[in-house]
């Protein structure tokens, strides 16, 4: 498997506790003119490609009274325009070659426009919709173009809020794995998809009263 990050000492560290089966490249995914090249070069070290995931995303803390412009930017620029460089040149490999599943996480967080993070929400709607808009596109192809819609999990991104109840990221990946395998949006645990699908619901006036 390939692996790519742009911290490389992260990536020696994962290289290391899998001698032969991780490839290590760095890359910064604001560089999006590199990113065609070091597709390329990585199915070729490989000499192929079944399955690509796309995991990059930043959350910056955003006061219920602040505006960044600049913060807003890294939030698409990363999570939505680095997610598209990377995704089409995955999905244009899979539909050449008619097979392979094409993965991005996403987060519960797109299904609303929550007041604590309105660029993060809209980065994770965007993707959604690209998602949707490729899964249409590849179906007939065979690709498989799965879309994840994770709660709290416990990472580094999230270490500041204090999350009750949160996945470990250890189990978010097993289950993202193996949701994987079918085509669509997942949620990854059951109750999810029951409590975010009665939020989407909610009508706005009450969902405004809601503070969430």
């Amino acid at each position: 498997m390939a692996a790519v990050a742009r911290r490389k000492e992260r990536l020696d560290e994962l290289a290391s506790a899998f001698p032969g089966q991780v490839l290590p490249y760095v890359h910064d995914v604001h560089v999006y003119a590199d990113i065609p090249a070091i597709f390329q070069k990585i199915t070729g070290d490989l000499g192929g490609l079944d399955l690509f995931i796309y995991a990059a995303g930043v959350m910056p803390q955003i006061g219920h009274r602040e505006y960044s412009f600049d913060k807003d930017r890294e939030v698409i620029e990363v999570n939505v325009i680095g997610a598209i460089a990377w995704l089409d040149q995955a999905a244009l490999r899979f539909d050449n070659v008619g097979h392979g599943a094409l993965v991005a996480i996403g987060s519960v967080a797109g299904d609303r426009g929550r007041l604590g993070q309105p660029a993060y929400n809209t980065s994770k709607a965007a993707i959604a919709t690209f998602m949707e808009a490729l899964r249409n596109r590849l179906h007939r192809r065979g690709v498989k173009v799965v879309t994840i819609k994770p709660g709290p999990i416990d990472t580094e991104m999230t270490a500041d809020l204090h999350l009750r109840g949160a996945m470990s990221a250890k189990d978010a990946a097993r289950l993202i794995l193996i949701k994987s395998r079918r085509s669509g949006e997942h949620y990854l645990k059951f109750s999810h998809r029951i409590i975010f699908g009665i939020i989407r619901n909610v009508p706005s006036p009450l969902f405004r009263k809601l503070n969430i």
